[in-house]
């Protein structure tokens, strides 16, 4: 099977297309022949040799979500059968979803509604439950509040917008870097849009709201964006941390702390976000999210998220795409198109 691999850390040119044997599945587990794989930040900090969630071994196929159709069953396996249309996550034993076919755990796949393309569905639990989460159980969104959105138009931003106002909020300020993705953002119902590229972008977002700040701030740039947005938080204002796309650590200076925690204290919370901790310390609440956001979709209650296709043969590409902030939407790799 055609492969793209990373056979060192280091940039989007460690990715290398290879040809390597079909996996078999062993118990619990199924093989899918993969239509669509997911292209995921951590994808690319996992190729950068970054300790996420714990550092992977090279050389590795990257890649933890796909959508396909199951070929084969290992031992034990009852809850799918041959020929299900499936997504969901992938990636145990190096093995990941930038390839033909890829291995799955039978209790971490789904089967795919016939609604949903698989480019959208392979974006769904890791974005789409990103999403969810965060916005109902991280940042305790209410009805009424106002939300600023980092990266409106990326992958998790794109699902964060339409959900924010599903879930009562009263406007949904959206952060993004081009013109391009001010009119993606506008697309899935952002109230207004502030250019991430500016050098105070902390002012208008707060002019936006009479000078009050935001309730809940959604970061995921890195850098000096976190310490910019808890310029533009509200009292009582959520912050929660969920990645850095930069590719640099938040920085907080000591007087930043101060004026969230002492001068006088306006009654803030800074936290951060991991999906992956959500599955393996409550399956239960993050199962439950991503079933009710395929409902959601399914139902066309939601938009389906916005989607770039690439060939397998372009997963460089693709990772040199999203480490630059040039997507729109979700990134998709496609293993079998030329």
């Amino acid at each position: 099977m055609r492969a793209a691999v990373a056979v060192h850390e280091g940039g989007p040119a460690a990715l290398r297309l290879q040809t390597l044997p079909v996996p078999t599945p062993g118990p619990g587990q199924v093989l899918i022949r993969v239509e669509s794989a997911a292209v995921n930040f951590s994808d690319v900090k996992r190729r950068r040799g970054d300790a996420y969630p714990f550092p992977t071994a090279f050389p590795f196929v990257p890649g933890s979500e796909v959508a396909g159709t199951v070929t084969a069953l290992g031992p034990g396996v009852s809850s799918v059968a041959l020929g299900d249309a499936v997504f969901g996550l992938v990636g145990g034993q190096g093995l990941g979803g930038y390839a033909q076919f890829a291995l799955a755990q039978a209790n971490q796949i789904g089967p795919r509604p016939p609604m949903i393309h698989p480019d959208q569905a392979c974006g769904l639990t890791v974005a789409g439950t990103t999403a969810l989460l965060l916005l109902r159980e991280a940042a305790r969104l209410q009805p009424g509040e106002t939300v600023l959105v980092s990266a409106a138009a990326g992958g998790v931003g794109s699902f964060l917008v339409p959900l924010a106002l599903r879930l009562g909020a009263q406007a949904v300020i959206a952060l993004v870097g081009s013109p391009a993705k001010a009119a993606q953002a506008r697309a899935l119902g952002a109230t207004a849009t502030v250019d991430a590229l500016a050098a105070d972008w902390h002012e208008p977002v707060r002019a936006l709201t009479g000078g009050r700040g935001v309730d809940v701030l959604l970061e995921s740039g890195g850098g000096d964006a976190l310490a910019q947005g808890l310029r533009a938080l509200a009292p009582f204002g959520r912050a929660v941390v969920y990645g850095a796309a930069s590719g640099l650590d938040a920085r907080l200076d000591a007087a930043a702390l101060k004026a969230l925690f002492y001068t006088p204290a306006p009654n803030q919370s800074l936290a951060a976000f991991n999906l992956g901790g959500w599955f393996m310390e409550r399956p239960q609440v993050a199962g439950t999210a991503l079933h009710e956001l395929v409902g959601l979709v399914a139902a066309g209650q939601l938009p389906a998220p916005t989607v770039q296709p690439l060939p397998l043969t372009q997963a460089a590409e693709a990772h040199r795409r999203l480490e630059s902030r040039e997507t729109l939407g979700k990134l998709v790799l496609k293993p079998w198109v030329d």
